[in-house]
């Protein structure tokens, strides 16, 4: 019998919804997300992959390579990361990261993690959003570590 630690998503945890190959490509590697607007939450995200994958990404080399091998998930929390930062590369300068977007705000991810089972999950937004205690307690299921992230 296994013992499960509560932990109130509070503050520390978010949820981001992110078309897919992009979801996918976070997982491989891809260490910024692009976006329109400036964040100023930092702390932990929920992956959610949404319902629409966009096919023309998939036809750029990085993307391509990136999500070799892997399964495209809809509509399901596919893993974890660490939200560091956020900010717009400098006019003229060169990108920080060769996912980055000119123009964009750059989401800086960090100890990203993989769930080994996605958890079918509808809702979502492209803003932060707070996930359920359900959802985060399915979460920690798989990646126990995390649940003092919420504790501390």
């Amino acid at each position: 019998m296994s013992e499960t630690t509560t932990v109130d998503p509070g503050t520390w945890i978010r949820g981001i919804t992110i078309r897919q190959p992009w979801t996918t490509c976070i997982l491989a590697g891809k260490d910024v997300e692009n976006r329109p607007a400036l964040w100023s939450w930092r702390g932990w995200l929920l992956l959610h992959a949404g319902q629409a994958t966009e096919r023309a990404p998939m036809r750029d080399p990085l993307v391509a390579t990136a999500i070799r091998g892997r399964a495209l998930h809809t509509r399901a929390v596919i893993g974890v990361a660490r939200l560091t930062d956020c900010h717009q590369d400098a006019a003229g300068s060169p990108p920080r990261s060769r996912w980055a977007q000119p123009d964009a705000f750059h989401l800086v991810l960090s100890e990203v993690q993989e769930l080994a089972l996605p958890i079918p999950w509808l809702n979502g937004q492209l803003g932060p959003w707070r996930p359920t205690q359900d959802l985060v307690d399915q979460v920690l299921l798989q990646l126990p570590d995390l649940a003092s992230e919420g504790t501390s």
